[in-house]
């Protein structure tokens, strides 16, 4: 994940690459605008031809921030046949209410057929305590979690979970994309409860056809009929 927040630390650069492990194929990239450069498109339906079965956009940042191909990215995606994600990068120096309803109003509730729920990025503190920054979380999920439908999904990184979220157990209850680049065939947990992960980011270096940069490949823990199903492929205000 990247940010445009001035000073704050993206993931990529705050850990390395790992090869890619053996495993399930469920498998698909995360994109924000940097992997436009210059202006340049995705081919998402050569993503999709290459055996990729998802993929996730960033949507929106903080209380303002919309990312500028979000709309041709998300559309494309949805075209190619891949199973659809967003995610929202948290600020949480801002109001986590207002970002929650920015958020919604931006992909509009993410409900449709081949849409994965929301997606919460939590990467920094923005100057919060553990009990503080739990408080901004819980908060960000009250507001939306009405307004979608959907448990939101919850991306993070564990260091990042272990020092600034002091470990909590609290949000154990929602699903875990977890950040991981050890070059495992499974990604280090971080201590808050979960005992499996739903989504696993483990490289943020990736190639493939049809995107122009290097770019962050995650795995989907499951089969493909349950990943289309977590993606609403059969009931629209899935789980």
């Amino acid at each position: 994940m990247t940010t445009i927040i001035a000073g704050a630390v993206g993931l990529a650069g705050a850990m390395g690459s790992a090869p890619v492990a053996v495993g399930a194929p469920q498998v698909g990239p995360d994109v924000s605008s940097h992997q436009h450069p210059g202006g340049a498109s995705i081919n998402w339906f050569a993503v999709r031809a290459s055996g990729q079965q998802l993929a996730m956009v960033k949507a929106t940042e903080s209380t303002w921030y919309v990312n500028p191909y979000f709309v041709q990215d998300s559309l494309a995606m949805r075209a190619a046949g891949l199973v659809r994600g967003t995610y929202h990068y948290a600020d949480p120096t801002r109001s986590a209410a207002q970002q929650a309803a920015f958020y919604a109003t931006v992909v509009l509730g993410q409900n449709g057929i081949l849409d994965l729920p929301p997606v919460l990025d939590l990467e920094h503190s923005g100057g919060l305590g553990p009990r503080a920054l739990a408080a901004w979380v819980r908060e960000f999920f009250a507001v939306l979690e009405p307004l979608t439908g959907r448990k939101t999904i919850l991306y993070t990184y564990p260091r990042f979970w272990n020092t600034a979220m002091g470990a909590t157990r609290e949000f154990g209850d929602h699903p875990l994309w977890i950040a991981s680049y050890n070059g495992r065939g499974a990604p280090e947990m971080p201590r808050g409860g979960w005992r499996t992960w739903r989504f696993w980011q483990f490289t943020d270096s990736g190639r493939l056809p049809g995107v122009p940069t290097r770019v962050d490949l995650n795995r989907y823990n499951g089969s493909i009929a349950s990943l289309r199903a977590y993606g609403n492929a059969i009931n629209v205000f899935g789980s």
